[in-house]
């Protein structure tokens, strides 16, 4: 069992950045693919990106590609997405994931989820 604790959204105008964390409960070292989701009032769970074990494979949405970037650092358990010339389409809360293997990673089929932080972009 894994706990995922996600922290940093806030209130941020347009063009602003913010550095989300996501905290785990035990070593994230097998975790073969942790991931950031949002969802925005009304719309569907929609992916953000993903980053694979050693970090060596990671993929991003088309609509946050150039602006957000994900990382992970295994000896401290916690994984981070650094969003940067954020606009108001970007307002939602985001969750954390993780799973065990590697294939779909843009698929909602993971392991375990954090509670989500909300982050909203307005001026």
């Amino acid at each position: 069992q894994v706990q995922l604790v996600e922290s940093g959204g806030g209130l941020v105008q347009p063009g602003g950045s913010l550095r989300l964390s996501c905290a785990a409960s035990r070593s994230i070292f097998s975790i073969n693919t942790m991931g950031w989701f949002r969802q925005a009032p009304g719309k569907e769970r929609e992916f953000v990106a993903a980053i694979s074990r050693s970090g060596g494979s990671i993929n991003y949405a088309d609509s946050v590609k150039g602006r957000f970037t994900i990382s992970r650092d295994n000896a401290k358990n916690t994984m981070y997405l650094q969003m940067n010339s954020l606009k108001p389409e970007d307002t939602a809360v985001y969750y954390c994931a993780a799973k065990w293997v590697t294939s779909r990673v843009q698929s909602v089929d993971y392991d375990y989820w954090g509670q989500g932080t909300q982050v909203t972009v307005s001026s």
